[in-house]
């Protein structure tokens, strides 16, 4: 879309006019116009010290609030709704029968485990619980705090990879979460639930190219400047030794062993587990695997001038 081309309007004297005026109104008009060719005066009013004069961009159009990508709208709308049909819809039976069918249990896995067998879903469970378990919540305070970190991570993320890449990621950060909850809990008979291990890989791949110069850091202010979401990345060693990426690590990590946000264990009562590990898990993923899915080619590739 072409940028909108500021008006100037100046105490009588009209955006066209030609010649000299007295108080240096035509210089004033003349670098308006030679900014506005510029494109440096998109979206700005400039008001000289001469109140009889100024530059007021014309058909501008305000910036909402929040900008969350249609990608990240749907991944809440579809949390916030098989929630709300689990709670309004599901008798307590239905919904404990929900649950084992598409919550995560270690037990479908173990051989050799009594019981396994009565668990419903059958073959097919034991595939699509890898994915199925990161839609379901255990209450709202557990979906309201994933989606909380769900929001500028994911966005950040949506809009590098764009929608496709996007679920595809999350599904896979999701199994990963799946599998070192597994190999963690063989044989627990415990279902899991919950979109942080998702959610934390989003939160490592978006931390791959957020705190890069010239990069989204600010997330929490949905920035929708396109050119920094292109960036290429810097290599994940890089990324690594970063003081800014180790502090957030470090305070992720401190949030995670003292109020276990994220996937809960359900049937404990007042003793819920928190899947820490599945988080771990997820964000390893998401680190590893950022290139996998990244559609901006790496770094070394430009300093290299493969590109």
């Amino acid at each position: 879309m072409p940028r909108p081309r500021p008006e100037c309007h100046g105490g009588g004297i009209k955006p066209h006019a030609r010649g000299k005026r007295e108080g240096g109104s035509s210089s004033l008009l003349s670098l308006c116009a030679d900014l506005t060719r510029r494109g440096r005066l998109p979206w700005h009013r400039v008001r000289p010290m001469s109140a009889a004069f100024r530059c007021t961009a014309v058909n501008q159009r305000s910036e909402p609030m929040f900008n969350v990508p249609p990608a990240v709208v749907g991944t809440v709308a579809v949390l916030v709704v098989v929630h709300a049909l689990r709670m309004l819809v599901l008798t307590d039976e239905e919904d404990l029968r929900f649950l084992l069918t598409f919550a995560f249990i270690p037990a479908r896995y173990d051989l050799h485990l009594v019981g396994r067998e009565a668990l419903p879903g059958g073959f097919g469970a034991e595939l699509w619980t890898f994915f199925t378990y990161a839609f379901l919540h255990a209450d709202m305070m557990h979906i309201v705090l994933n989606l909380a970190w769900l929001l500028p991570f994911g966005t950040a993320l949506a809009r590098r990879f764009g929608t496709w890449r996007y679920v595809a990621f999350m599904l896979v950060t999701a199994a990963a979460g799946a599998f070192a909850h597994l190999v963690t809990h063989s044989g627990a008979m415990v279902p899991m639930i919950g979109a942080s291990a998702a959610i934390s890989g989003a939160m490592a791949a978006a931390l791959r190219f957020v705190f890069q110069q010239g990069a989204p850091l600010g997330l929490w202010r949905m920035d929708r400047n396109a050119e920094a979401y292109r960036m290429p990345a810097s290599p994940l060693l890089t990324t690594m030794r970063n003081p800014r990426f180790l502090m957030f690590l470090g305070v992720w990590i401190g949030l995670n062993a003292l109020f276990g946000l994220g996937s809960i264990s359900i049937g404990q009562g007042e003793g819920q587990e928190m899947a820490w590990q599945a988080h771990l898990g997820g964000f390893a993923a998401g680190l590893l695997l950022f290139n996998v899915f990244d559609p901006i080619a790496p770094r070394e590739k430009y300093d290299a001038g493969e590109i």
